[in-house]
């Protein structure tokens, strides 16, 4: 696998927007904004915004005229929730919970109270294949940061025994969080940047914007229609997880659609020949070795599609295309790359999405699937 990804990324973005573009070309967005007409109140050229947060390159443009006072607004509830989920941070709730694992529950705000909610019914629906307590594993790896390493098998035998997302307490009235466990640690890094974007859009929408692209790294939302006007949908590049940001291996059109990616080519930790990337299967303690490269999902709500690349990272590509297409309600889509460069999705979108040509990509057989 090809491993040309740009170095000043620590999360490169799983997807790219070809703005405003045409079905027929994926040229890039600058050039795409001088060939196309635009409709009455939509700017030709966005209002942008781009700052480091969450790890990653967050941008927000806004289409609406008149509506660049919004950005900083939106920043700022993006840069507050983000300090009070990241972990191993001065200030985060997350982490004062941790800290008073097995002695006390703590009070927190109601933005995590509910994020912790609606994370333990991931863990629940799903479980155990999305895990909120994952965080024993995750920091014993430390992959994506300078110490990152392999441990020992009985380090990570040991770390197994306090992944646990039935041994936690929620008191509604107090909203309170209680880890019965001491050593039990909450990593949110699996669905709350997805949390996050639904709430910048909420910001967005509240502030009566109607055109709009947030972008948190692997997750998208499309807000409204194309700057392009009338039904016009935007049309988003999946990211090729085998090349450098910005290589595209097909394109799909969407409108007040979120578009999630997570794959194994974001963080990974090379040692002794080995490749271990990011992405931890809560019940070996392992990162996942199934067949699956990436996985995106199309839906209403980021933290949906956030929570739900887990799930069917860890179910592979046939079980979770199935789980999509028979739990999850409609309107929701998958998309699957795997290892040997084969493209799987659900039935709704095999007419939509478009495969590039050059991509080096072949649309797999769902019925030659195990």
């Amino acid at each position: 696998m090809k491993r040309r990804l740009a170095a000043f990324l620590v999360l490169f973005v799983a997807l790219i927007f070809n703005v405003a573009c045409s079905s027929e070309s994926n040229e890039g967005e600058a050039n795409q904004a001088t060939e196309t007409s635009y409709a009455e109140g939509m700017k030709k050229e966005p209002y942008t915004q781009e700052e480091f947060l969450l790890g990653t390159y967050t941008r927000i443009r806004i289409f609406d005229q008149d509506k660049e006072d919004v950005l900083q607004p939106a920043f700022d509830r993006i840069e507050d929730l983000g300090d009070k989920i990241t972990i191993n941070e001065s200030g985060s709730e997350i982490d004062e919970i941790n800290e008073n694992a097995g002695e006390k529950p703590v009070k927190v705000s109601k933005d995590i109270y509910d994020l912790l909610k609606q994370a333990q019914e991931y863990s629940e629906a799903s479980e155990g294949g999305f895990n909120l307590t994952i965080g024993a594993i995750t920091q014993l790896w430390r992959i994506g940061f300078d110490d990152a390493r392999k441990p020992a098998q009985e380090e990570i035998d040991e770390a197994l025994k306090h992944i646990d997302y039935e041994k936690m307490e929620f008191d509604d009235e107090e909203q309170t969080v209680y880890l019965e466990d001491e050593d039990m640690i909450i990593d949110l890094g699996a669905i709350a940047k997805g949390y996050i974007a639904d709430e910048a859009v909420k910001v967005l929408k509240d502030h009566d914007v109607q055109s709009a692209i947030v972008d948190l790294g692997g997750n998208i939302f499309v807000l409204g229609h194309s700057n392009r006007g009338g039904d016009e949908e935007w049309t988003v590049g999946i990211q090729d997880p085998n090349d450098d940001r910005g290589s595209v291996l097909g394109t799909i059109k969407e409108s007040d659609k979120t578009i999630v990616t997570s794959g194994i080519y974001e963080r990974y930790l090379e040692e002794d020949g080995e490749t271990y990337h990011h992405l931890f299967d809560s019940k070996t303690g392992y990162p996942y070795d199934n067949d699956v490269a990436s996985a995106t999902v199309i839906t209403d709500d980021s933290i949906d599609g956030d929570g739900l690349t887990t799930v069917i990272f860890d179910k592979g590509v046939k079980d979770g295309l199935e789980y999509i297409e028979d739990e999850i309600p409609d309107g929701t889509s998958a998309i699957f790359v795997t290892k040997d460069d084969k493209v799987y999705m659900t039935d709704d979108i095999e007419d939509s999405f478009q495969l590039e040509e050059d991509s080096g990509y072949t649309l797999g057989d769902r019925s030659e699937l195990e």
